[in-house]
Order: C-alpha cells, then sequence, then structure tokens
C-alpha cells in the first residue's frame, strides 16, 4: 500500500511539473510590458547565476522577476562592395573590428581571373551595441557599394518559453530531492534517482539553448565582401628588370607574327616548291 502511494505521488509530481510550465509561460506572456516593450536595452545579456547540479541553491524565480524579460534582438547581416585597394581595406577593417570588440569567423581570399578581380570574404562578429559603428566603417571603406542587406529578428517570445521551462524544470528538480530524502526503500531511492537524472539532462539542453540564445543576441554576425578589378598593377620605369621582362615579351611577339605570317604565305611556298621539283626534274633528263 505504501509503494502504491509513493508511486502515485511521482505522477502527481510529474503532471503538476507539465502544467506549471504551460502555466508560467501564459503568465509571463501575458505580462504587462514597460514603456520601452520588456524594459531595459534590447541589447543586453540576462545573467543567469543558478548552476545545474547544485540543488539546494536552484530555486524558481518569483513571478513578478520573470516577467521582466528584456527585448532580445538577432542582428546579421552582408555587403558586398568594391575598393581601391583590397589588403589595405582589409588592415582597416580588421583594425576596426579588434578595436569595436569583435573578431573573425572566416577569412578568405579568392583570385577570379575571368573576371580579372582579387577578392576578399570576411565573416565577422561584432558586439551588438557597435553593429551600426562597424557597419558604418565597413561602408565608409567602400568606392562603390554592390550590396547591402541588414536582417532583424525579434526572439523574446522563444527566449522567455526557454527560460520559463528552465526554472521549472529546475523547481520539479527540488521536489524529486524533497521525495528523495523522505525516501525508505532502496529501489524507490534507484526509481527517485532515475527520474532526477533524466530531468537534470533536460536542464543541462535547455541551459544550452538558453546560452545559445544569449551568445546570438550578445554578437551580431556581418559577411563582408570587397574586391578591387586592379589585380595587378604594371611595372613601368627603367629598371633593369622592367627593361629584361619588356624585351622578352616583344621578342615573344615578334616571333609570334613571323610564324603566322610564314603560315599566311603558304600559297607562295606551294608554288615555289612545285616550280622547284618540275626544274629537277627537266635537268635530270637532259643529263
Amino acid at each position: 500500500m505504501k509503494r502504491l502511494l509513493f508511486v502515485a505521488a511521482l505522477f502527481v509530481l510529474t503532471a503538476c511539473g507539465q502544467k506549471a510550465d504551460k502555466e508560467q509561460v501564459a503568465a509571463i506572456t501575458l505580462a504587462k510590458p514597460q514603456a520601452n516593450g520588456y524594459g531595459g536595452d534590447p541589447n543586453a545579456d540576462i545573467s543567469n547565476d543558478e548552476q545545474v547540479g547544485n540543488a539546494n541553491k536552484l530555486m524558481p524565480a518569483p513571478p513578478e522577476q520573470r516577467a521582466e524579460v528584456e527585448k532580445k534582438i538577432i542582428k546579421e547581416g552582408d555587403i558586398s562592395f568594391e575598393t581601391g585597394n583590397v589588403a589595405d581595406t582589409r588592415k582597416q577593417l580588421l583594425a576596426s573590428l579588434k578595436k569595436l570588440g569583435g573578431y573573425v569567423t572566416e577569412d578568405n581570399e579568392y583570385l577570379n581571373g575571368d573576371d580579372n578581380r582579387k577578392q576578399y570574404v570576411l565573416n565577422v562578429k561584432i558586439p551588438a551595441k557597435n553593429f551600426d559603428t562597424f557597419l558604418g566603417t565597413v561602408s565608409e571603406s567602400a568606392t562603390k557599394i554592390d550590396s547591402k542587406n541588414i536582417r532583424v529578428t525579434d526572439i523574446t517570445t522563444q527566449y522567455i518559453d526557454v527560460k520559463t521551462r528552465l526554472h521549472n524544470k529546475k523547481a520539479l528538480e527540488q521536489r524529486y530531492l524533497s521525495l528523495l530524502q523522505k525516501a525508505g526503500k532502496m529501489s524507490d531511492v534507484l526509481e527517485i534517482e532515475a527520474k532526477l537524472t533524466e530531468i537534470r539532462s533536460d536542464i543541462e539542453s535547455t541551459q544550452g539553448q538558453l546560452n545559445y540564445m544569449d551568445k546570438q543576441v550578445a554578437y551580431s554576425s556581418l559577411s563582408i565582401t570587397f574586391y578591387t578589378k586592379q589585380v595587378e598593377q604594371a611595372d613601368t620605369g627603367n629598371t633593369f628588370g622592367y627593361k629584361f621582362k619588356h624585351a622578352l615579351e616583344n621578342g615573344l611577339l615578334l616571333m609570334q607574327s613571323f610564324f603566322f605570317g610564314f603560315i599566311a604565305w603558304w600559297p607562295v611556298w606551294v608554288v615555289l616548291i612545285v616550280a622547284i621539283v618540275v626544274i629537277r626534274n627537266r635537268r635530270k633528263r637532259k643529263e
């Protein structure tokens, strides 16, 4: 009889936890926003000092604190432009990026022979508060902007949902820990610990989602493509290297002109060959 009551208590706790998830998500979504929408800077991060696994310190946040979730905005974009000197532009962009606290995630260089141009592609991460400043620096480096696209995504609702589920899972963990202290049989202890393992796995997964969303909001993404049609500047002057190179090029052109000119006179060469053969045959007959 005691075991049946104990199992029933486990089911009640699980059902209560799932119901609490839905109710708290609804309560937060319908909460009255602050004057600016959700209050605070849209690019600010939400700190979470709670640590998964330490059940004695994990307590669900009060409803009034859960309702005050700041607006979560993800910014990303791409820009493509032409510049006079790709090497100088790259150095300038990297210096500005470092100054504003950003970093490069991908750096590629291409040489397109068909279009006669050298091209760089930089994929960067920049703190959201400095995104517009860095984008202005990039635009100033261009001699001609081909395209510029900026995308803004509001993930506030998803963030609230994930954060609420995390609090509820931690609260459910606390209930099972309290139940574990009252368990008398080894079978009951093992059953509760198995459930706690499952809950803690869900907590770690949910915390990972929350951390990823925080990182997306904190750092904006920008793909930069810039190129120049001056792949290689001509070497002009009176240096030995220039004269030697120029002489080789002229000699090659002369040989090509002579060869193709010789081929162009092929009817004359055919007539001469026939004439020589006829004259030689006549001489042999006379002899």
